[in-house]
């Protein structure tokens, strides 16, 4: 089932990872503050090179365990501003993971709730998704005040379950179901005074 791609939004476009990113990439992935939140170090150009090849590859979900990954697009000057990823974790239960990731140079514009707004339509509406799951670091602030406000509910804190670079690692998860989006997404609630019963 693969989407209809590019997916535009008021001010992005979702599409899938080019040869020619490999620089707009660099710009975030080797920065160290983005390595706590990436799948596999990236350092120097070479190992973004092989990321992006890797995101190229993700253009569907098939089956469970694929991931779709796609560059977050300022449609205004066609920069990449940074990425969001659906990953398919079971079929029977219908269960998935969204990631994101962007450049902090554009942060706290709104652009990855425009992005992961337009990714939770995509894996609840067209892949069926029943539940969605992300992980968030315990001192990243700002991920965890995205995803309350998005309607997520924190269903875990992992304390120090993990050493990552040195450190203790806290890890959140945090969970939405396929109705809740629909609910906090396209309803809204009259004020109390006009309802009946």
């Amino acid at each position: 089932m693969s989407p209809a791609l590019p997916i535009d939004t008021d001010r992005l476009v979702l599409r899938r990872f080019e040869r020619s990113d490999l620089s707009a990439l660099c710009e975030y992935h080797v920065l160290p503050a983005m390595q706590r939140y990436t799948l596999g170090r990236t350092r120097d150009r070479d190992e973004v090179a092989g990321a992006l090849g890797i995101m190229r590859g993700q253009i569907s979900l098939q089956r469970p365990g694929d991931t779709l990954t796609l560059a977050m697009i300022r449609k205004d000057d066609e920069k990449l501003l940074g990425h969001v990823s659906l990953h398919w974790t079971d079929c029977t239960a219908g269960q998935g993971e969204f990631r994101f990731l962007i450049n902090p140079v554009h942060s706290g514009n709104g652009f990855v709730r425009e992005a992961l707004s337009a990714l939770f339509d995509l894996a609840f509406g067209h892949y069926r998704i029943h539940r969605l799951m992300a992980r968030c670091d315990g001192r990243n602030h700002n991920s965890i005040k995205l995803l309350q406000q998005m309607g997520l509910r924190l269903e875990a804190h992992y304390r120090e379950h993990a050493l990552f670079q040195g450190e203790w690692d806290e890890e959140l998860h945090f969970a939405i179901l396929d109705r809740e989006w629909q609910r906090s997404s396209k309803v809204e609630d009259l004020p109390p005074r006009h309802r009946v019963a």
